[in-house]
């Protein structure tokens, strides 16, 4: 076991960032601040349109709803700091930002892994069980739901959040990335590294691929079921899971990528990790704004209204 002396107490971490090129940087910052943008733009209408329109409810609107919150809060995560570190030519981090933003990225990023297999769940229950969706999913067990998917996340942040704090590192404090994130950490542990990397896995990589696999099987068995039926009505609900197929897939493809399948080149860690951090977000009000006619029509109106009431 190595001494104690020779650990490092690691005040901040530098962040090598995408790029070291100045206008590749600036290029950049315009590109991703415009994504950013739209996911808050995009995922607020969201919110304002479902609570504002009394014939969007039904659970799926509010797990939708909740789902484009989550999306808000998850690519505030990164993304503003990776803007402004693309005006400094030394990009730090402290080690207790560093912490929470881990900590944050895999709150958030589970919480909403776990919504997506709720949505799943409803789902299931409304083509399944159609007579007795009003008993299995009503306000109540909407809330416990809702509150269930942010206490999963929470347990899974704080688990990890937990053994990071305790990786005994030893220098360089430097990050190939423009973030912090639990893999990179390990990288810079001095000792049993393979033990953490094991408990990592079994907490991060084993249930994001539980939650893809169990997404992609119930969704498919949904469809499968479906199609058996053929019907106008079970052709929208098709589309819905198809909508619900593409968010999963997004979601969950670059996680598995970077947690499950760890420790790849720098280079395609990085390009997956922005697509996961920064653009995917944007998916959600997209994918689910353009397959939905009942959205597409009441944000219509809404924004109608807002035009309006700012002409007069």
């Amino acid at each position: 076991e190595m001494d104690h002396m020779n650990y490092t107490v690691v005040t901040e971490f530098v962040l090598l960032g995408l790029s070291q090129n100045h206008k590749v940087q600036m290029i950049l910052f315009f590109f991703f601040l415009l994504f950013y943008m739209i996911i808050l733009a995009g995922n607020i209408l969201i919110i304002l349109t479902i609570r504002g329109d009394s014939q969007l409810g039904s659970p799926m609107y509010v797990f939708l709803a909740n789902l484009a919150f989550l999306d808000i809060c998850y690519c505030s995560v990164t993304p503003p700091r990776m803007l402004a570190d693309f005006f400094s030519y030394h990009k730090t981090i402290s080690y207790s930002a560093c912490m929470a933003q881990l900590f944050f990225l895999h709150f958030l990023g589970a919480a909403e892994a776990f919504l997506l297999m709720v949505m799943a769940y409803d789902r299931y229950i409304a083509i399944c069980k159609p007579l007795h969706y009003s008993r299995f999913v009503n306000r109540g067990v909407c809330r416990i739901l809702v509150g269930a998917t942010w206490g999963g996340g929470f347990i899974h942040g704080i688990i990890l959040f937990a053994l990071s704090i305790h990786l005994p590192l030893c220098g360089p404090n430097i990050l190939d990335n423009f973030f912090c994130d639990v893999h990179q950490l390990v990288k810079l542990a001095c000792t049993n590294t393979y033990i953490v990397e094991i408990l990592m896995f079994l907490n991060n990589g084993v249930v994001i691929i539980m939650c893809f696999t169990l997404l992609l099987t119930s969704y498919t068995v949904l469809l499968l079921k479906l199609q058996t039926q053929s019907s106008k009505a079970n052709s929208k609900v098709a589309s819905t899971c198809v909508s619900h197929i593409i968010v999963v897939l997004v979601t969950c493809g670059p996680a598995i990528y970077i947690y499950a399948l760890p420790f790849q080149a720098p280079p395609k860690e990085k390009i997956v990790a922005v697509f996961h951090t920064v653009i995917f977000p944007l998916t959600n009000p997209m994918i689910y704004t353009f397959r939905n006619k009942e959205i597409k029509g009441s944000m219509w109106k809404l924004v109608s209204k807002y035009i309006l009431w700012i002409g007069k």
